[in-house]
């Protein structure tokens, strides 16, 4: 037997006997270690075993010392993941910004109208005195009180707040202060996210009354742009699919099924028009999943690119706040003022962020997912018509193959961070508040993450570590990629690798809900994929489509 093997299990065993209540009156017997074995699959001798004791019982005498502490959640560990491959160089140069001219927008004859403007057209409505932060912000109060009690997708409504700081805009614009083109708009952020005087509850029973007295990094960045909070969204509990601790969030397509999760509350919002734009985050899908069930768009950025200061971590490694909006420009807007560093999470990278509305489909090298692509699946139709029009649109789509590793076989890393950032919830029994309680939930997913071994998650690390060489050699051979958007390991080798997406609706399924397509860009890259989606959306109108609410 090896020593790392001895290792191995010293550490599968101290997390074996992880209970306090037990470890204070058991110590680890040589039965326990021998039960054990059969579980990670190694076999010890009897002399091994005994050997071993003193060491395993000293392990979790450590532990329940560190038990002690009750670390909270915001709380990160000294190891800090690296996205960055191997002369991997990004752009530190920052060109100016261009948008799209928005000139054209005037008020709508039918005010309910205005609940579908993009940001650009409501911002030009605000700079040129069309209307008022504090009209808009009370017509989107009142969708929001109308509509979110069907949609169970808002939390708490930040009313107070929100026109406090709609009439601070219209000061500042009135004295000649705009600020630029969030100033003075209503948005709404998924409630993981720290807010003064406001619960921040991450949709689960047992924070349903946390309050974190401080605004997240992403709140104070929109706020210092002039933007106005609105409203708090739903999350699945504790950024698991759609269901929080007061139901299910509602598809405004068809309310009889949830939004997908885990941003559930801000895609619902942001497509039923209750909210111009909303801040979602999402580790393995959670704003690719409910943009695309709910009609859409929205920017998963750079792992690095936005800081999570405020927000409630599930995996240090994984997790990423990006945007849903109306359209691709929104995305581009929104991300120019949320991304950069904050001086506190050390995670960020100091990176250009480069945009422009216009795209020359001759200069770039697009791939997509030629396998995946040809595979049989609920949105293939649509899929195929979106390639085409890209065609038409100019686009030379270059076949390639994702990196060949065990990519599920790594999906743990997820689960070992979430368990250990929800360790004292397990602990105390307090997981058992959670709503859902089946088999494929939190709970028992941090009970079994319990056993995942120290040594098996760093190796699953290593492989990690292989996979964002591999999917640099990728990226020497395109510029960005076209991916289904749920088929295959794509979503989740990319959240793995920290590469940015941008999702987009592209039709309609049988049953009438919307449908989308995914593009991938290099790392630190919004910019391009964020252009390459618009022309697309330009070229098409499934976006400007919208649910008819009662």
């Amino acid at each position: 037997m090896t020593t790392n093997n001895k290792l191995l299990v010293i550490l599968f065993l101290s997390v074996f006997m992880f209970s306090s209540s037990i470890a204070q009156e058991k110590k680890i017997t040589k039965e326990n270690i021998q039960h054990a074995e059969k579980i990670i699959g190694i076999e010890f001798n009897d002399a091994e075993r005994d050997s071993m004791l003193d060491n395993l019982n000293e392990q979790l005498e450590n532990y329940q010392n560190i038990w002690k502490l009750n670390l909270a959640n915001s709380i990160p560990p000294a190891i800090l993941f690296n996205p960055i491959p191997v002369g991997f160089q990004f752009n530190k140069k920052q060109l100016p910004l261009k948008f799209s001219n928005y000139s054209y927008a005037k008020l709508p004859k039918n005010p309910d109208d205005l609940a579908y403007y993009s940001i650009g057209e409501l911002a030009n409505l605000i700079k040129t005195k069309q209307i008022t932060s504090t009209q808009l912000t009370k017509f989107f109060i009142e969708r929001l009180k109308k509509y979110s009690p069907k949609l169970y997708n808002v939390i708490t409504l930040t009313e107070e707040r929100a026109l406090a700081e709609a009439k601070k805009a219209d000061e500042d614009i009135a004295k000649g202060k705009y600020r630029g083109v969030l100033h003075g708009i209503p948005f709404g952020v998924k409630d993981l996210l720290s807010t003064k005087k406001y619960k921040t509850t991450w949709g689960a029973t047992p924070y349903k009354d946390q309050v974190i007295d401080e605004d997240a990094t992403v709140i104070k960045k929109l706020n210092e742009a002039g933007a106005v909070l609105t409203a708090k969204f739903t999350m699945g509990a504790l950024a698991w699919g759609d269901v929080w601790f007061g139901g299910m969030t509602r598809n405004p397509w068809d309310t009889t099924r949830g939004s997908s999760g885990s941003s559930a509350g801000s895609a619902s919002a942001v497509s039923a028009g209750l909210i111009p734009f909303a801040i979602g985050t999402e580790t393995w899908g959670s704003i690719v999943s409910p943009s695309t069930v709910c009609g859409v768009t929205g920017l998963r950025p750079t792992y690095g690119r936005v800081s999570r200061t405020g927000a409630m971590a599930l995996s240090w490694t994984m997790d990423k706040i990006g945007t849903l909006c109306r359209n691709t420009e929104d995305l581009a807007i929104v991300f120019n003022t949320i991304y950069g560093s904050d001086g506190i999470d050390q995670t960020l990278y100091d990176a250009a962020f480069n945009y422009s509305p216009k795209i020359d489909f001759k200069k770039l090298k697009i791939g997509y997912l030629k396998n995946e692509f040809a595979r049989k699946y609920p949105f293939h139709n649509n899929d195929s018509l979106a390639l085409k029009k890209l065609q038409e649109l100019g686009a030379q789509l270059i076949p390639i193959e994702l990196p060949d590793l065990p990519v599920n076989d790594i999906s743990f890393v997820l689960s070992a961070e979430a368990a250990a950032a929800f360790d004292e919830l397990t602990r105390s029994n307090k997981d058992d508040l959670l709503v859902r309680q089946v088999k494929n939930a939190w709970p028992n997913v941090f009970r079994s993450s319990r056993f995942i071994p120290a040594v098996e998650y760093i190796n699953a690390n290593r492989v990690r570590y292989t996979l964002i060489q591999e999917m640099q050699k990728l990226f020497d051979k395109v510029d960005l990629y076209i991916s289904p958007s749920w088929v295959g390991s794509n979503l989740l080798l990319t959240n793995l690798t920290g590469h940015p997406c941008v999702v987009v609706p592209n039709g309609f399924s049988e049953r009438g809900t919307p449908t989308s397509f995914t593009f991938i860009g290099k790392l630190f890259d919004e910019g391009t994929i964020i252009a390459v989606a618009k022309a697309y959306q330009d070229a098409t109108d499934h976006h400007k489509k919208h649910p008819k609410l009662e």
